[in-house]
């Protein structure tokens, strides 16, 4: 399978800016499951300077700076991807105990897992606390194999949790998802990460896309999907595993990985800084993932 993902981005400007810096996490990167074959960029009005880097998770992303004048900005990526391995076959009733995997992940010297230590920290965006451990708990007894308990985690936060794009932003704290009991993609990853941390395992944040297919007989708007968000718990020897309590599921074919990191902070699709003017401004994004037919 073959997507083809668009990810448009425009701003408008109450009042001309004359310089701005920016770094944007909207390139794919390659990921057991997925292989980029091309992504286009194409930026209004066109940088002074650009150049494409990776930051500390290997996460590809852009750098661009404007020195001119502008009243709006527009950031139009266009990417390929290629699915090679749709779902990983692993049963999630066998591996690691949740206690043998706390004890690997606390004592195993393998450059894995000391990689995934990180993970089991507190991060800017997300902070374990008793509350939200006392949430996790349940479904985490020390003789139940891990993957199965984060499999029930995950469809507990999807039943207990109503999805408000409404409701949260940005800067939302975790205590107010958990209490009014809703949220988005975003917050519910971040629930999740801040369950497992809670508990001593590492899980971090997977930021992409997700195909969304139109009701029968009916033509998908462009446009219409969006970005999104899950998480990925790891289990020591035998590697990182992702979830997605939004959709309460296994991320598959129709899930595309932009990037990880410890929390949505680290994976912004779009962060920078403006000088002199901007005033208010009006922001849209449209994101279009289509798949390609065979050929």
């Amino acid at each position: 399978m073959i997507y083809r993902i668009r990810h448009l981005t425009k701003y408008e400007y109450a009042n001309p800016v004359s310089l701005c810096y920016n770094r944007a996490h909207l390139l794919p990167r390659d990921t057991q499951r997925q292989q980029c074959l091309s992504t286009q960029i194409r930026i209004t009005p066109t940088p002074v300077y650009s150049v494409r880097r990776e930051d500390f998770y290997a996460n590809l992303y852009y750098y661009f700076s404007i020195q001119e004048p502008h009243s709006s900005l527009q950031i139009d990526v266009t990417s390929q991807i290629k699915i090679i391995q749709p779902t990983l076959n692993f049963d999630l009733d066998l591996g690691n105990s949740c206690a043998r995997a706390l004890e690997l992940t606390r004592s195993a010297v393998d450059e894995e897992t000391l990689l995934a230590r990180e993970f089991c920290l507190d991060s800017p965006m997300i902070r374990a606390t008793d509350v939200i451990r006392e949430y996790a708990a349940p479904s985490f007894s020390e003789d139940r194999p891990l993957l199965s308990a984060v499999r029930e985690l995950t469809t507990r936060i999807y039943t207990d949790f109503k999805y408000d794009p409404g409701f949260s932003n940005v800067a939302t704290p975790l205590h107010a998802v958990l209490e009014h009991r809703r949220g988005v993609c975003q917050d519910f990853a971040h629930l999740a990460i801040a369950c497992l941390r809670s508990l001593g395992f590492a899980a971090r944040y997977v930021s992409g896309y997700l195909e969304t297919l139109p009701p029968p007989g009916q033509q998908k708007l462009i446009g219409s999907d969006a970005s999104h968000a899950w998480f990925a718990v790891y289990s020591p020897g035998e590697g990182w595993f992702e979830f997605d309590p939004t959709n309460d599921n296994m991320p598959a074919e129709q899930h595309i990985t932009t990037a990880i990191g410890r929390d949505y902070g680290d994976v912004t699709p779009l962060r920078g800084v403006i000088f002199d003017g901007g005033g208010s401004q009006k922001l849209s994004v449209s994101v279009d993932v289509a798949a390609l037919p065979d050929t």
